[in-house]
């Protein structure tokens, strides 16, 4: 199985005409997404072909809901767009909604991430590459040839760059689903909501969970593990070496005096029973011995 994303889902792109939208359509594709319409409304009606496959451009969300029977969007729009094209994907009774875009606001993310919880739909970021189920579906960025295959482990992770590391490392064993949830302040799906839906994955033998300094959702991450997920769980968390005061590649990646740091995170964790590795190699070793075992 998998979590999120299937081979039944429906996805569309909004934003799928423009630069980006475009490439990773084609990539998207390529992996056996089921990509079923873009969203434009000064190109509706047209249709753009990727290969072998024509894909017709709808004017609003709830238009190529109607048309096509999608549960799940891809959000490749600026980010001064972005909150509005959430809205109008939650409002179109959108399930998933995997929003690309890096830079948006705060305020908009707390704003449309409230706004679609409240309606049921889930957002995975902002400022992610998306998430892959290998064999499947692919939404969003993460390069489907870095882990061809279907396989026992579920991954979760802040940082894109440490998702496509641990993947391609860890290849040859696959994954159940990989899911990019972001390193924005805001996102709107966290570790523990995919190590809950990985808990009740029959396929997902392993989770593996990437963190990163700043905030403390790894804390909070350890100590759901050790209350409700009875399957092995290996860790990494970046930035050990991140001066303090400073953002780091993400916007929530930043420590302030003795909060967030990744010496804390690590402990939290550890004292769950979760191990925790000091590389990304190392990380993907303890997955081997423990899938091993």
């Amino acid at each position: 199985m998998a979590i999120h994303l299937t081979k039944d889902s429906k996805v569309l792109v909004q934003g799928m005409t423009g630069a980006e939208g475009m490439k990773h359509t084609r990539r998207m594709l390529a992996a056996g997404t089921d990509v079923v319409g873009g969203v434009n409304p000064r190109k509706a009606g047209q249709s753009v072909a990727f290969d072998d496959r024509t894909v017709p451009v709808l004017g609003t969300v709830r238009e190529a809901v109607d048309a096509t029977g999608a549960d799940v969007t891809v959000v490749f729009v600026p980010p001064q767009f972005t909150a509005a094209a959430v809205i109008e994907a939650a409002d179109a009774g959108i399930g998933l909604v995997v929003v690309i875009t890096e830079g948006v606001p705060v305020h908009d993310a707390v704003a449309f991430t409230a706004y679609a919880k409240a309606r049921g739909t889930r957002i995975i970021g902002p400022n992610c590459p998306g998430l892959i189920s290998p064999g499947q579906s692919n939404a969003g960025i993460i390069p489907a040839d870095i882990a061809p295959q279907p396989g026992r482990i579920g991954l979760v992770s802040k940082s894109g760059t440490l998702t496509y590391q641990l993947m391609h490392e860890l290849r040859d064993i696959g994954f159940s689903s990989a899911v990019g949830i972001g390193g924005d302040p805001v996102i709107g799906t966290s570790h523990i909501d995919c190590l809950a839906a990985f808990e009740q994955d029959p396929d997902t033998e392993l989770i593996v969970l990437i963190g990163e300094i700043g905030g403390d959702a790894e804390e909070r991450a350890a100590t759901y593990i050790s209350e409700q997920i009875s399957k092995p769980v290996i860790a990494y968390i970046a930035g050990f070496t991140a001066p303090e005061g400073r953002t780091m590649g993400h916007a929530g990646a930043i420590v302030s005096g003795s909060a967030g740091t990744a010496q804390a995170k690590k402990a939290a964790l550890e004292a769950a029973g979760v191990t925790v590795g000091s590389t990304p190699t190392e990380t993907a070793r303890l997955v081997r011995s423990r899938l091993d075992r």
